[in-house]
């Protein structure tokens, strides 16, 4: 534990500016919701939490890769089996896919279990001419677009943890029971793109990767259990810090402060300022930080944000996850790079070439473009290689479900189609064969 962090309370962040959080009305019983979250299990646990480090440290290394994937945001009511299967199933593809091309582990970490709050850029919004709250995200309030719906609602906070309670369970029960294990191929399909090009190449693969496994096997007496062994991990925006503050624990036998509601919590855009409420927080929890990067982002400041989150200047410790778009990229990113090198700054660099190439079409609905991701993620790749940085992960809002959120792909979703299956509350996502079809591309770029 470093000593600036010392006289720190997981409440510290009380005594900052605070944005982006809600005001309750009721202080009294939002007091008795934090009370209750503080008396129940964590989500995660420390063990967890400090592997993670050291694979981000081994990743900012170049010797694994992360994948870091999921909804923009989850609701409660998509708390289901078949809907978290196929969230574990598109990224342990998109894993064997890469990890195939790169000839290196890959690290998966869900955005799932947990992102359940969204910041926004506007307080209000009209709706028939009635001005009401914005939706925050079903852990703040509803997303009828009604005054009583939208009214913040701490009890939210325990329905929160209820189903990410529920939805890590079933993953861990999943993942320990052999549901990501290569040997077994059919718990990985889905059926509804079984036709698709994307998924026989990807079947081609995978036998590939089997009869590799087996000659492994039979050559070396290796067992079964040895290479059923994946990683699965957490995370989320820490946003609504109430909620994080509750879960946040000291454990037997570790020094400092745990945030065991997931494993690696973020700080977006919007609250990444010095003396944020958000960036006070952060700084005295144990879990490694991402941090998400705009072109917005001052690097001067970013770097000051650094050093307040790792003081000891620890790899593995501050994940760098720039979003910058590709219109933006080829100026901001070198900036920031060396920014952060003339400090000698320890980050793992993760490139999110979502958020920045988000568009409107003339209805209003937003949407990427799947040609815009790849020229993203075509010069973050080209100029990690410049800088002699590791580009250590991506980072995609996607989904394991037949959606036409995302214009373009192998697929050809088109602006008319959006409206065909567009689920999303928030941010466009990449539906699965998109996803599929963006992990063969990334393979092969970052392989070459």
């Amino acid at each position: 534990m470093s000593i600036v962090t010392l006289h720190w309370k997981p409440d510290s962040w009380c005594s900052k500016k605070i944005s982006q959080i809600p005001r309750y009305r009721d202080t009294v019983y939002l007091k008795k919701i934090q009370n209750k979250l503080s008396s129940l299990p964590p989500l995660t646990t420390s063990w967890e939490v400090e592997n993670l480090k050291q694979l981000l440290a081994l990743a900012n290394e170049g010797k694994v890769f992360i994948l870091q994937g999921g909804d923009c945001a989850e609701v409660f009511s998509e708390c289901r089996p078949e809907i978290i299967a196929r969230k574990l199933k598109i990224l342990f593809q998109m894993g064997i896919i890469l990890s195939w091309g790169l000839k290196k582990p890959i690290i998966k970490i869900g955005r799932i279990a947990g992102q359940y709050a969204k910041p926004r850029s506007k307080e209000f919004e009209l709706v028939n001419g009635q001005k009401i709250l914005t939706y925050r995200g079903d852990l703040i309030n509803g997303h009828l677009p009604t005054q009583e719906s939208r009214e913040p609602d701490p009890e939210r906070m325990l329905k929160g943890y209820f189903y990410a309670s529920l939805t890590l369970n079933f993953i861990r029960s999943l993942v320990s029971s052999g549901f990501s294990d290569i040997h077994h191929l059919e718990y990985l399909n889905l059926e509804f793109a079984k036709n698709s090009e994307i998924v026989k190449i990807y079947r081609e693969i995978v036998e590939k990767i089997v009869e590799s496994l087996k000659f492994v096997e039979n050559s070396l007496l290796t067992t079964e259990t040895t290479l059923k062994q994946s990683y699965f991990f957490t995370s989320h925006e820490a946003l609504l810090l109430p909620y994080e503050e509750a879960l946040t624990r000291k454990v037997p036998r570790r020094e400092g402060w745990y945030n065991l509601s997931t494993h690696l919590p973020w700080i977006g855009v919007r609250t990444l300022y010095i003396d944020s409420g958000h960036v006070e927080y952060a700084r005295g929890i144990e879990n490694p930080i991402g941090i998400k990067v705009s072109p917005d982002t001052e690097s001067s400041e970013l770097t000051e944000i650094i050093k307040i989150l790792n003081p000891d200047n620890k790899t593995g410790k501050v994940v760098v996850i720039h979003r910058l778009g590709k219109e933006k990229v080829d100026n901001k990113l070198p900036e920031i790079i060396e920014a952060v090198k003339n400090k000698n700054l320890n980050v793992t660099w993760i490139s999110d070439p979502m958020h920045g190439n988000t568009k409107k079409t003339a209805n209003g609905l937003k949407t990427r473009n799947f040609s815009d991701i790849i020229q993203e993620l075509t010069k973050v790749i080209a100029i990690h290689k410049y800088f002699k940085t590791t580009l250590a992960g991506v980072h995609f809002e996607l989904t394991g479900e037949e959606v036409t959120e995302c214009i373009g792909g192998s697929s050809g979703i088109t602006e008319d189609d959006l409206c065909k299956q567009y689920t999303t509350y928030l941010d466009p996502r990449l539906n699965y064969e998109q996803s599929l079809e963006m992990a063969f591309i990334l393979a092969n770029k970052l392989s070459s």
